[in-house]
């Protein structure tokens, strides 16, 4: 059973191109990880003060994500998270789900 791991971000207006800079700009760490299958980073719609962007992972499942939350890269992909904090409007809020249906 897949597993998406999902997290939004709040970002300031006039910082998007900022935002998306520092996802580009970051040194990729999920690759080769047990279970990884995929990742994006979607742009949404602006709401009131921000514009809500989300980064999507999937996972073959929910045991291969939490191994890598408990791993080295983990921590090392998140040691600068709040370096850019003026670029948010709060903090990420994350969201896990695990698929009960797929079509294609």
């Amino acid at each position: 059973m897949t597993f998406i791991a999902m997290n939004r971000f709040k970002v300031a207006p006039g910082r998007e191109a900022d935002f998306e800079e520092i996802w580009r700009n970051r040194e990729g760490r999920l690759k080769g990880l047990p279970g990884f299958v995929e990742f994006r980073l979607l742009k949404g719609p602006q709401g009131e003060g921000y514009t809500l962007y989300s980064s999507h992972t999937l996972w073959a499942n929910k045991e291969d994500f939490e191994g890598w939350t408990k791993s080295e890269a983990f921590r090392a992909s998140h040691r600068n998270a709040g370096q850019h904090k003026d670029v948010y409007v709060g903090p990420p809020q994350f969201e896990g789900f695990e698929t009960v249906l797929v079509e294609s």
